[in-house]
């Protein structure tokens, strides 16, 4: 019968005069006892209340609780930028790749994960002797990364602080065989990969599953109670570096124009060489064919010579030598010098010019018209 049929009851309405909590409670407890059949079931309701449940509801609600713990315990997730590290009853047993894994729930299977592309960095700054027995304080800085997940977890009890006492040893391995000037110049990034070799070298040999990318030897500068010498220092260096440049630069053009001047010179005197050898044997030739003239005819060749000489002699002086009366008499042409002397008579050289003349003839010439050889000579 519809619950609001007209022309019965004035239109009852079946939820009027009930609470509704009864309901719901009723709705309960339908469900568990359908609950309870399924997993063994308890003792039935009584009166719309619900029964103690019996030893086989229990062991179905631990059953089911069991079945789920197994269902969301029994894989792992892990994301690209980290690995997964499997222990099996706290032993190492494999490494999960990124994405879905599959495991057994724990306690049988625990993971570990760990980040493999973080970048992870270590500085410090330390007082270290030299080789030279100076002292230099040193800034460095070291970037690394986990390269073996399991040497990070279970090769030392603590890896990152092995790495920082690892990294100054390594450091002051290499500062402690280098003098003073080779740290304070610009060969730091040699020091650096050296250190940086030894320290990987050292972690590889601990097993902490490090690997080191980067070591840096940032700030290398003596303590300050004698930075101001060292600074001296390095500015009188730089000096003399700068003076090398220069002077190297000013070799490079210098050389090259001396030896083209000494090619040229070189040159010159070759040709001046050759010059010199044919002159050398015109001259022999030609005394050879004086010679034979004279050998012909020795009066009219050493007069012939004589005038050639004397042709040769005067022809750039300016005074004119006459050997009349016994006297030099100076007779500036052309104008009169600062160190010419005035026309004057040389007695005292008088007697030279007469024995330059062929022994034939010694006699000063005279003319026809009763010159005497110096009017002759004007002429």
């Amino acid at each position: 019968m519809a619950w609001n049929e007209p022309g019965k009851g004035g239109g009852k309405e079946p939820w009027k005069g009930r609470d509704p909590g009864d309901d719901v409670e009723a709705f309960l407890n339908r469900l568990k006892a359908n609950l309870g059949r399924v997993f063994g079931g308890g003792s039935p309701p009584r009166n719309g209340k619900g029964g103690a449940p019996g030893a086989g509801g229990l062991l179905g609600w631990a059953v089911l609780l069991l079945a789920i713990w197994i269902v969301f315990d029994s894989w792992q997730m892990i994301d690209e930028r980290q690995r997964g590290v499997v222990l099996r009853f706290g032993k190492f047993d494999r490494l999960m790749s990124p994405g879905p894994n599959f495991k057994w729930p724990r306690p049988i299977e625990t993971v570990e994960k760990v980040d493999v592309t973080q970048v992870r960095s270590l500085s410090d700054q330390v007082r270290l002797l030299t080789r030279d027995e100076n002292i230099v304080q040193i800034e460095f800085n070291v970037q690394y990364l986990v390269s073996d997940p399991r040497g990070y977890l279970f090769g030392t009890r603590e890896p990152d602080d092995t790495l920082r006492q690892a990294a100054e040893s390594a450091v002051r391995d290499v500062i402690g065989s280098n003098e003073m000037d080779t740290i304070l110049t610009g060969e730091r990034a040699a020091l650096a990969a050296e250190a940086r070799t030894r320290l990987q070298a050292t972690l590889d040999s601990y097993g902490t599953g490090l690997q080191v990318s980067v070591l840096n030897l940032q700030n290398a500068r003596p303590p300050a109670e004698v930075r101001e010498a060292f600074d001296d220092a390095i500015s009188a260096r730089e000096d003399r570096e700068r003076i090398e440049s220069e002077a190297q630069a000013y070799a490079s053009k210098v050389v090259p124009e001396a030896r083209g001047t000494a090619a040229r010179i070189r040159t010159e005197a070759e040709g001046y060489k050759q010059a010199m050898i044919a002159r050398a044997e015109g001259d022999a030739e030609r005394f050879r064919l004086l010679v034979d003239e004279y050998r012909k005819a020795p009066e009219v060749t050493r007069r012939r010579l004589y005038l050639e000489t004397m042709q040769e002699v005067l022809a750039n002086n300016r005074k004119v030598y006459s050997g009349d009366s016994g006297n030099v008499l100076y007779l500036p042409l052309g104008g009169q010098s600062a160190g010419d002397a005035p026309m004057s008579r040389l007695p005292a050289a008088s007697a030279a010019l007469p024995a330059l003349a062929p022994s034939t003839d010694t006699s000063p010439r005279t003319s026809r018209t009763g010159r005497t050889g110096r009017e002759e000579s004007r002429r």
